[in-house]
Protein backbone atom coordinates (compact mmCIF):
# COMPACT_ATOMS: atom_id res chain seq x y z
CA UNK A 1 0.00 0.00 0.00
CA UNK A 2 2.84 2.63 0.91
CA UNK A 3 4.67 1.64 -2.50
CA UNK A 4 1.46 2.91 -4.84
CA UNK A 5 1.73 6.30 -3.71
CA UNK A 6 5.59 6.88 -3.84
CA UNK A 7 5.61 6.02 -7.33
CA UNK A 8 2.59 7.50 -8.55
CA UNK A 9 4.69 10.36 -6.66
CA UNK A 10 7.45 9.82 -8.93
CA UNK A 11 5.72 9.93 -12.01
CA UNK A 12 3.84 13.00 -11.36
CA UNK A 13 7.64 14.71 -10.88
CA UNK A 14 9.08 12.82 -13.63
CA UNK A 15 6.20 14.83 -15.94
CA UNK A 16 6.65 17.76 -13.69
CA UNK A 17 10.04 18.05 -14.78
CA UNK A 18 9.68 17.69 -18.56
CA UNK A 19 7.29 20.57 -18.50
CA UNK A 20 8.84 22.91 -17.17
CA UNK A 21 10.49 24.57 -20.21
CA UNK A 22 13.43 25.73 -21.50
CA UNK A 23 16.45 26.28 -19.66
CA UNK A 24 17.11 30.23 -20.22
CA UNK A 25 19.80 33.06 -18.95
CA UNK A 26 19.10 36.52 -18.64
CA UNK A 27 21.47 39.56 -17.15
CA UNK A 28 19.66 42.29 -14.92
CA UNK A 29 20.49 45.90 -13.31
CA UNK A 30 17.56 47.27 -10.81
CA UNK A 31 17.75 50.45 -10.50
CA UNK A 32 15.75 52.72 -7.53
CA UNK A 33 16.66 52.61 -3.84
CA UNK A 34 18.12 48.99 -4.04
CA UNK A 35 21.19 49.12 -1.65
CA UNK A 36 21.03 48.89 1.70
CA UNK A 37 17.85 47.60 2.01
CA UNK A 38 18.46 44.09 2.01
CA UNK A 39 17.64 43.79 -1.51
CA UNK A 40 20.93 41.49 -2.58
CA UNK A 41 19.91 39.30 0.34
CA UNK A 42 16.00 39.37 -0.95
CA UNK A 43 17.11 38.03 -3.70
CA UNK A 44 19.14 35.75 -3.61
CA UNK A 45 16.25 34.19 -0.85
CA UNK A 46 13.75 34.73 -3.94
CA UNK A 47 15.71 32.88 -6.75
CA UNK A 48 16.81 30.05 -4.74
CA UNK A 49 12.78 29.43 -3.74
CA UNK A 50 12.16 29.37 -7.61
CA UNK A 51 15.36 27.33 -8.14
CA UNK A 52 17.40 29.92 -10.02
CA UNK A 53 21.08 29.95 -10.33
CA UNK A 54 23.56 32.72 -10.46
CA UNK A 55 24.80 35.89 -8.49
CA UNK A 56 23.75 39.76 -7.77
CA UNK A 57 26.24 42.23 -6.65
CA UNK A 58 26.15 46.23 -5.83
CA UNK A 59 27.57 48.28 -8.13
CA UNK A 60 29.60 51.40 -8.34
CA UNK A 61 26.32 53.39 -9.71
CA UNK A 62 24.01 52.77 -7.23
CA UNK A 63 22.38 49.39 -8.76
CA UNK A 64 21.72 46.12 -8.26
CA UNK A 65 23.09 43.90 -11.06
CA UNK A 66 23.46 39.96 -11.44
CA UNK A 67 22.39 37.07 -13.95
CA UNK A 68 19.59 34.57 -13.32
CA UNK A 69 19.57 30.91 -14.95
CA UNK A 70 16.71 29.06 -14.67
CA UNK A 71 13.58 27.25 -16.48
CA UNK A 72 11.89 30.00 -18.61
CA UNK A 73 8.56 29.78 -16.54
CA UNK A 74 10.68 30.25 -13.29
CA UNK A 75 13.15 32.72 -14.50
CA UNK A 76 9.97 35.05 -15.81
CA UNK A 77 8.39 34.57 -12.29
CA UNK A 78 11.64 35.86 -10.75
CA UNK A 79 12.22 38.74 -13.60
CA UNK A 80 8.64 39.65 -12.41
CA UNK A 81 9.81 39.67 -9.13
CA UNK A 82 12.98 42.08 -9.60
CA UNK A 83 10.83 44.36 -11.40
CA UNK A 84 7.72 44.95 -9.13
CA UNK A 85 8.60 43.93 -5.57
CA UNK A 86 12.42 43.24 -4.61
CA UNK A 87 12.79 43.25 -0.74
CA UNK A 88 10.11 44.55 1.77
CA UNK A 89 11.98 48.20 2.10
CA UNK A 90 13.16 48.95 -1.69
CA UNK A 91 11.95 51.23 -4.03
CA UNK A 92 11.94 49.64 -7.45
CA UNK A 93 12.43 52.76 -10.75
CA UNK A 94 13.19 50.62 -12.98
CA UNK A 95 14.30 46.93 -14.46
CA UNK A 96 16.85 46.34 -17.57
CA UNK A 97 17.29 42.89 -18.38
CA UNK A 98 19.45 41.71 -21.52
CA UNK A 99 21.01 39.25 -23.11
CA UNK A 100 18.49 36.39 -22.99
CA UNK A 101 19.21 33.35 -23.99
CA UNK A 102 18.85 29.84 -24.18
CA UNK A 103 21.10 27.41 -22.36
CA UNK A 104 22.07 23.91 -22.97
CA UNK A 105 23.37 23.63 -19.35
CA UNK A 106 23.35 25.80 -16.13
CA UNK A 107 26.22 27.59 -15.62
CA UNK A 108 26.18 28.25 -12.15
CA UNK A 109 25.45 25.55 -9.15
CA UNK A 110 23.82 28.16 -6.58
CA UNK A 111 22.64 32.16 -6.37
CA UNK A 112 25.38 33.35 -4.64
CA UNK A 113 25.61 37.36 -3.52
CA UNK A 114 29.02 39.02 -4.35
CA UNK A 115 30.10 40.37 -1.83
CA UNK A 116 33.43 42.83 -1.67
CA UNK A 117 33.70 44.16 -4.82
CA UNK A 118 31.28 46.06 -7.04
CA UNK A 119 30.43 45.75 -10.65
CA UNK A 120 30.83 48.49 -12.93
Amino acid sequence: AVTGPLIRLRKLSNSFDCKMGEMRSVSFEIFGVVQGVFFRKCTQEKARSLGIVGWVANTHRGTVTGIGQGHADKLQGFKEWLRTEGSPSSKIKDAHFKDEKSLERFEFGDFDIVRGRRTE
